[in-house]
């Protein structure tokens, strides 16, 4: 059975930083592409990066280019989220999810986390 698990989220004042974690279990964790998604109130769930396998390849959304690192940890089987310079738009439920291959769209991903929720505040 697959699990991810994000943990880090929290309450955040704008300009702090924050990182995020994804414990995954029950896949070759290699094998997979792993992306952070986040899902604001009212709105579409929206890709904010991924990272490749092996990561090599990572690819940002406009949103958090800049302010955002991506990286895993193949040997312990998690993926973080760094996340500098936090904005109160950044405020959402945080989602890792992986897939086969590279993607931004939700509902290609295999497998989802439960999200864990951001608040920034102004």
């Amino acid at each position: 059975q697959v699990q991810l698990v994000e943990s880090g989220g929290g309450l955040v004042q704008a300009g702090d930083s924050l990182r995020l974690s994804c414990a995954a279990s029950g896949l070759t964790f290699s094998n997979y592409f792993m992306g952070w998604f986040r899902q604001a109130p009212g709105k579409e769930r929206e890709f904010v990066v991924g990272i490749s396998g092996n990561g090599a390849g990572v690819f940002y959304a406009a949103s958090a280019k800049g302010r955002f690192t991506i990286f895993r940890d193949n040997a312990k089987n998690t993926v973080s989220l760094q996340m500098n310079s936090l904005k109160p738009e950044d405020t959402a439920v945080y989602y890792c999810a992986a897939d086969r291959m590279y993607t931004t769209a939700p509902s290609a991903y295999d497998y989802w986390g439960q999200g864990t929720q951001v608040t920034v505040s102004s």
